[in-house]
């Protein structure tokens, strides 16, 4: 198991965060990762804890932003990010169908019958 992101608050201004990635390496991990982190929120994080755990990566893209230099960069980089990983999904939901597999999906709070895995 790998630590992606950590993050405990210890007191009313003491958040720390913690992480196994290496920055040497995170310009190369990013996007896959990204794409990895966006398929689990559309299958296995759905299922009764988005609206917290989405709550608190929004905050942190919120301080993020916050703490920018230059906002309207980051937004861009943002955009253009999301439209690259939103590309390789739909390329690897295409590639699924045609193999045979078939895409079920399930809103947000609302959990696959027992049956389905």
């Amino acid at each position: 198991m790998k630590k992606l992101l950590e993050v405990c608050q210890y007191g009313d201004c003491d958040i720390r965060f913690n992480t196994d990635i290496q920055p040497e390496k995170l310009s190369r991990i990013i996007p896959g990762l990204s794409a990895q982190i966006a398929f689990s929120m559309m299958t296995q994080l759905w299922g009764g804890i988005e609206q917290p755990v989405l709550a608190v990566i929004r905050a942190l893209a919120v301080a993020d932003l916050a703490a920018s230099a230059n906002r309207k960069e980051m937004l861009r980089m943002f955009g253009a990010a999301a439209d690259d990983v939103v590309k390789i999904l739909k390329e690897a939901n295409e590639a699924f169908t045609k193999s045979g597999g078939q895409i079920v999906s399930f809103g947000p709070g609302v959990m696959p019958p027992k049956a389905k895995s």
